[in-house]
């Protein structure tokens, strides 16, 4: 961390006690202005009123015994020079005050004088005041209100001053009297500036080892709990790991084409939805511990992963549980569905390409007998309900037909319509001869004399025909017969008829329903068709080393920066 200096103020500070006109000489005169009082801190010279009065040609020379004709000469001189009357300023000094009283007055910022005098230092300019700055700057043909690169402002340390200007070394100062009773010797004490830039130094260098020290610490930290962590892990990948060779596979689970349907089902019949809950089904039970079980039964999956060559963390123990085997079976069997191709995509893991490979075949065979066995199941229970509706038709049409036969029995009329039709056709024979006897004894008894042997004749065959025709209506309505009379037995044999004809209808429903679902059971049938045949691998898939490796580096990272996070926040909540 390095601070620019600041810029170095200086000041004059004048005498304005009356002094001799001898020591001063004939054409010096102070420059009009208040005079500003020197910085403590800069380290300026002694005022004038400490300082006794000189010329300002040169420094006096020291006092001897010998000035004696010397103070003479001045006294002499001192005398004269109460003889004048004012002081004549130079036509130089006069333009300065001049320049300095148009500076002033262009209102310049604090900011703005600060950079002339910072520019003044930079072109070694020795000027009395901020305005000062500015006036020599513009006689050099600087303009110091320019916009300039701050940087080039600075002013570096431990540069050289020219020689002939006082302070060089340390800092700009104008010239100053020196009082003759002191000693030209050089000064023990360091100035401000110096201190201040040994200070600076001293800071700096303690910001610099403290840096290095939390730099080290923090290089320290991460090498422990990131670096070695991660070495050890990749160590382990790279020399430790016992390669996997994994197998890949393909297969689908299909339909028959079916030639009927309609609705929802007969859109979705030749896509991948139409058997996406069988392919749900097969994926789960090849994940499931029933086929973990049959294939260490078959294949020896267990004792496979119990080999004492394999690395401790994939090594299986021999006594180990289902569930542990299980966790082992889980992480070496991988296998996903995809619905919008409708392929169950399968890898099998193992340490030798060859059981591998033998895994998979194993694994897919008993997918295809999963297929097969809900195949099975789904005809079984379409057929067995056609079939049990078949059977039940059978049975009621057999019982109608029972009923029928029972009541042709009971009745002893095998065709009681036709007795009746017989019946019905007597009755109306017997009664036109019955119309036509009536029509006779009314014309016998029209005469005034009617024959009586003719009528006693013709009426008796009348009541002989209305005797038939009331016998005839009699044994086809007999009331007192009940259920025994013959339309009684008429009516239940029709209703038997028209049972047995609802029955023989049912039943030929049900052989129709029968053979529909028969052949619609065998369009259904899901089959297991292989789309990638498994392969032995020649090289390892497994473990990846350097994916591995950097993606370790990656979690110990995290987790070593959320600690530092969590660690800084506490830090400052506990300090607050």
């Amino acid at each position: 961390m390095t601070t620019k200096p600041k810029a170095k103020k200086f000041r004059i500070r004048r005498n304005t006690a009356a002094e001799p006109l001898a020591s001063r000489p004939a054409t010096a005169r102070p420059v009009p202005g208040p005079a500003p009082q020197s910085d403590a801190t800069e380290g300026s010279a002694p005022s004038a009123s400490q300082v006794p009065p000189q010329t300002a040609t040169g420094p006096a020379p020291a006092q001897t015994s010998a000035d004696a004709p010397l103070s003479e000469a001045s006294a002499q001189a001192s005398k004269k020079s109460k003889l004048m009357q004012g002081q004549v300023s130079s036509a130089k000094e006069t333009s300065m005050e001049t320049d300095i009283e148009k500076i002033r007055q262009e209102g310049l910022t604090g900011r703005q004088l600060r950079i002339a005098r910072r520019m003044a230092q930079k072109h070694d300019l020795a000027a009395t005041s901020d305005f000062d700055a500015i006036r020599l700057l513009r006689q050099k043909g600087i303009d110091p209100l320019k916009r300039v690169n701050m940087l080039e402002l600075v002013v570096p340390q431990n540069k050289a001053l020219p020689q002939g200007i006082p302070g060089a070394g340390s800092k700009v100062q104008l010239p100053q009297t020196i009082p003759a009773s002191q000693a030209s010797l050089p000064s023990t004490e360091i100035s401000p500036a110096e201190r201040r830039n040994r200070e600076i130094r001293e800071i700096q260098l303690d910001i610099s080892r403290r840096r290095r020290r939390k730099l080290i610490l923090l290089l320290g930290r991460l090498a422990f709990f990131v670096m070695l962590p991660t070495l050890i892990t990749g160590y382990f990948f790279y020399v430790v790991a016992t390669p996997m060779y994994a197998t890949k596979s393909e297969f689908l689970v299909l339909k028959a084409d079916s030639a009927g349907g309609g609705g929802l089902g007969g859109l979705l019949s030749g896509t991948q939805f139409a058997t996406s809950q069988d392919s749900i089904a097969v994926q789960s039970y090849l994940q499931s511990k029933g086929a973990m079980l049959k294939l260490d039964e078959d294949m020896g999956f267990i004792s496979h992963f119990s080999q004492d060559w394999i690395d401790p963390i994939q090594r299986l123990d021999p006594a180990s549980t289902n569930e542990e085997a299980f966790k082992t079976y889980s992480r070496n069997v991988k296998i996903g569905y995809d619905p919008t191709e409708g392929v169950i995509r399968m890898e099998v893991s193992a340490a030798d390409p060859a059981v591998s490979a033998e895994f998979s075949r194993r694994l897919i065979s008993y997918a295809q007998a999963e297929v097969n066995q809900l195949s099975e199941q789904k005809r079984d229970d379409q057929v067995g309900e056609a079939e049990a509706a078949l059977e039940l038709a059978e049975n009621k049409r057999r019982v109608a037909q029972e009923r029928l036969v029972r009541l042709q029995q009971d009745g002893q009329v095998l065709d009681p319509e036709g007795v009746i039709v017989s019946l019905r056709s007597q009755i109306g024979t017997f009664e036109v001869q019955l119309q036509q006897k009536e029509l006779e004894l009314a014309a016998l008894q029209d005469n005034l004399r009617p024959n009586r042997a003719k009528v006693d004749g013709v009426q008796a065959d009348i009541d002989r025909l209305r005797a038939v025709i009331q016998r005839l209506n009699a044994r086809m309505t007999d009331a007192s017969a009940g259920e025994n009379s013959l339309a009684n037995h008429r009516v239940q044999i029709q209703m038997a008829q028209a049972d047995l004809a609802t029955r023989d209808m049912m039943l030929q429903s049900a052989l129709q329903q029968v053979e529909t679902t028969r052949m619609e059971a065998n369009r259904q049938v899901r089959y297991l068709t292989t789309a990638v045949e498994p392969v032995a691998s020649q090289e390892p898939s497994y473990p990846r080393k350097f994916e591995n490796t950097i993606l370790a580096f990656l979690i110990f990272s995290g987790i070593y920066l959320l600690c530092s996070l969590t660690a800084s926040i506490l830090r400052e909540q506990v300090s607050s």
